[in-house]
């Protein structure tokens, strides 16, 4: 089998865990970012996307012979943008390397003089004045795009630099899979979260995948032949709705076992024929189970669920884990947790960033607050429902950051519902504003689902508009209740309040839109 060489520079095909193979280029790491152990790797900035990581040599492919194999196995618009980020690249070094043909001579000339100096620094050093970064010492390094790689990429060790990588073959698993190599984020407990949000690379817990690569995890359980190693912890789920449906199927394909209690009885009936297990009330399947997850509707519901009859808090015994994944207010989860843990329980926040689609995906945004134990403890759970995590601190903070999040997206999705019937009003085409929009910075596969999904009439609920509404409602509570402003948020939230009484409530968050024409 034919030996290929890489270094850094050059542009690869790398795979990560479970994900499809995606096109990148071997950089420098960050400084503070240690190489893993006993194995020949590379650290890899994929095109397309802000992700990054250590890959085995094994898991690498050269990018222009495999090209076209790739192109036929991945499928999907994000993918294809990577590999158009690719070409354009391509075409920018090409420039360079025309422009820099004249001086080529010169730099043989400096290079072959320097074996005869006692000091060949200065040979060197004017090589990379004429233009050139490759070494002179031997002509292993490979010319350099400083603008493709970070600001605070630090200049490679020589040794690091200048010694190829050996590849001797690869055995891929080709099935096309989700599009984003998967990264969980952890901040520090003893840091503020308002602080704690620097780059990728300053705060992760780097482990090594049974796969041949190095991913970003929140604990020990690793990958294994493409598929997440399931805990043997017995989980419980509470609450099947939109977001929930999805995240339970993901955790019985990924093979944990699961028990589920729904207030409709008779939405348990497809998990129990995938294998779930049937709890009768909330409390029995705490009993039962060592993790319990819970995704409810609102603040009230999850309150309800936990101190009402037969509830979660009769079912908490010492060592017990509850994770509540609704969207609610900072009060209700501090009131949620001090009486899980009065009872000797566990508690964890995780609430989750996303939609129906995303859910049933496995793609959802994870984040967590709360007993760090729990979180380490829920890591395979969080791998099969989600492609991120982050660790936020203590318990609180997680709804906090969610309310933020979901006021800008509920107040961004009334301003294009604005500006879809404004166009309308004044005469022009709506698919053109859509199709300028998408072709600008605005550009994002929820803006062109979502004009999509109004301009055809379609509202099926992704997440329901009632919901965005109760978000915006708590996050200008929890404005008020800091002396913050939210003039913002607070005109969206009269818009969804009238496509409410337009009996919008089950629909869409897009159906918003209606609250416009009426």
């Amino acid at each position: 089998m034919a030996t290929v060489h890489l270094r850094i520079g050059d542009l690869v095909w790398g795979k990560l865990g479970r994900y499809p193979p995606w096109p990148g280029k071997i950089v420098s790491p960050p400084k503070d970012l240690k190489k893993p152990r006993g194995k020949k790797c590379f650290f890899v900035k994929f095109f397309g996307t802000e992700d990054h990581a250590w890959i085995k040599v094994e898991q690498l492919k050269p990018y222009h012979p495999h090209k076209e194999e790739m192109i036929k196995i991945n499928k999907g618009k994000r993918f294809q943008q990577a590999v158009d980020a690719v070409e354009e690249f391509l075409k920018k070094t090409k420039g360079k390397e025309q422009g820099s043909h004249n001086s080529e001579d010169k730099n043989k000339s400096a290079a072959s003089d320097v074996k005869g100096r006692k000091n060949p620094g200065k040979a060197v050093k004017l090589l990379l004045e004429q233009g050139d970064d490759r070494s002179a010492l031997g002509g292993c390094c490979p010319q350099r795009d400083d603008k493709d790689l970070s600001d605070s990429d630090p200049e490679p060790s020589s040794v690091e630099w200048l010694m190829p990588g050996t590849v001797t073959g690869f055995k891929w698993d080709s099935s096309p899979v989700k599009d984003d190599p998967h990264f969980h984020f952890l901040l520090s407990h003893s840091e503020k979260p308002g602080s704690s949000m620097e780059p990728i690379s300053k705060r992760l817990k780097i482990i090594e995948e049974d796969t041949g690569s190095t991913s970003i995890q929140a604990a020990d359980s690793t990958a294994i032949n493409g598929s997440i190693t399931p805990t043997d912890k017995r989980i419980g789920f509470l609450g099947l709705g939109l977001m929930g449906s999805g995240i339970v199927s993901n955790l019985l394909k990924m093979g944990h076992i699961v028990t589920v209690w729904n207030r409709t009885a008779e939405k348990c009936d497809l998990f129990i024929q995938e294998g779930a297990r049937l709890g009768r009330t909330p409390a029995e399947v705490v009993s039962m189970c060592d993790i319990t997850f819970s995704c409810v509707s609102d603040p009230k519901a999850a309150r309800d669920l936990v101190l009402g009859p037969s509830g979660v808090l009769q079912g908490i015994r010492p060592g017990k884990c509850y994770v509540e994944m609704s969207t609610v207010d900072p009060e209700t989860i501090t009131e949620l947790s001090q009486v899980i843990t009065s009872r000797g329980g566990r508690f964890l926040e995780a609430p989750v960033s996303g939609s129906q689609q995303l859910s049933n995906d496995g793609m959802l945004v994870i984040l967590a607050a709360g007993d760090r134990s729990v979180y380490e403890d829920c890591s395979s759970c969080f791998q099969a429902m989600g492609k991120t995590s982050f660790f936020l601190g203590e318990a609180g903070n997680a709804a906090k950051m969610m309310l933020i999040l979901n006021m800008v997206q509920g107040s961004f999705m009334a301003t294009i519902a604005e500006g879809l019937t404004l166009a309308q009003a004044t005469g022009q085409s709506q698919q053109t504003f859509l199709d300028i929009l998408c072709q600008g910075q605005m550009a994002s596969i929820f803006l062109d689902q979502k004009c999509q999904n109004i301009l055809q009439g379609n509202f099926k609920p992704d997440y329901y508009l009632k919901h965005i509404q109760k978000d915006l409602r708590l996050a200008i509570s929890m404005g008020d209740s800091v002396n913050h402003p939210t003039p913002m948020a607070a005109a969206a939230n009269e818009v969804y309040k009238r496509a409410k009484a337009l009996d919008q409530s089950d629909n869409d968050m897009s159906a918003v839109y209606r609250a416009y024409i009426h």
